[in-house]
């Protein structure tokens, strides 16, 4: 392999979509505090910090999956040869202490944060990726945390807490239908996710009951005054859709784990519009 080869083999370990989207997310948690304007460092160095250790914690799954991708995911950089396995754990151990030392720079509870998702994404393939339930949960844990950590960053996470919690809920009962759309695959492989663990209805039945849950609670923002109107004229829709999603899963995991994303983006947009409309004088 070319310098060139093993760049592009680096590159491809991090999951750059994934790492720009988590990024983003990380984004609208501090903008929803309101620290985007106040506190620009940090918000700047959260942002990185999680854009790093997503990268980090890819490499590191790639790693432990070697064996496995070699027979379902051949044109993986480590199994087609763009990178060795030794290579790929440098090059995350490198990524790890980069995202580190970025987030040392923040406030005490974004460090705790930071600290608590290195570890779950060092473990998450090594010992909770094959467990049912498990894995979902820390999946969900780690992509509703980047609001999270967001907020931390620039001191103010109450508004992103509720953002937090609905996120998680929505990605662990998305992650259970995506686990229903693959049960067959799943099983050929001796996966032992929660579908085969518990039957393919009583999953979607416990993913939509999470949903109705995070349903339910997400006209708190308002509730509570950390926004106004604009805020649940957006929420409320993303609500009906993520609903349809969670129905529309029993007949079509496929259909229904992607209209649940739409759902969930449009959810994330209720809360911008809803921190910005505080913003604009006379807004909703």
């Amino acid at each position: 392999m070319t310098a060139g080869e093993t760049i592009r083999g680096l590159l491809e370990l991090t999951r750059p979509v994934n790492v720009i989207a988590a990024s983003v997310l990380t984004f609208i948690g501090a903008f929803v505090a309101g620290g985007v304007t106040t506190a620009p460092f940090a918000v700047v160095a959260a942002i990185a910090a999680t854009g790093v250790a997503v990268g980090a914690g890819n490499a590191i799954n790639d790693y432990f999956d070697r064996e496995i991708d070699r027979i379902n995911q051949p044109e993986r950089a480590i199994p087609r040869g763009a990178v060795s396995p030794r290579g790929a754990l440098v090059f995350s151990f490198v990524l790890f202490v980069g995202a580190v030392g970025l987030a040392i720079t923040l406030p005490g509870a974004a460090i705790a944060i930071a600290a608590i998702n290195l570890l779950a994404l060092v473990a998450y393939t090594e010992f909770f990726k094959g467990l049912p339930g498990l894995g979902n949960a820390l999946v969900a844990y780690l992509v509703g945390s980047t609001f999270l950590f967001g907020a931390a960053a620039v001191g103010n996470m109450g508004p992103a807490v509720v953002l937090f919690v609905l996120s998680a809920i929505a990605t662990l009962t998305r992650e259970i239908i995506k686990d229903v759309e693959d049960i067959a695959g799943d099983r050929e492989e001796g996966l032992n996710t929660l579908p085969i663990a518990i039957g393919e209805r009583r999953a979607l039945q416990l993913a939509a009951g999470l949903l109705v849950v995070a349903v339910l609670a997400s006209p708190v923002p308002y509730l509570v005054e950390y926004f106004g109107v604009a805020y649940l004229l957006v929420v409320l829709p993303a609500d009906a859709v993520m609903l349809y999603a969670a129905v529309e899963s029993f007949e079509d995991p496929t259909a229904g784990q992607s209209h649940l994303k739409y759902g969930m983006f449009l959810a994330a947009l209720a809360f911008i519009i809803g921190r910005a409309a505080i913003r604009v004088p006379g807004g909703l």
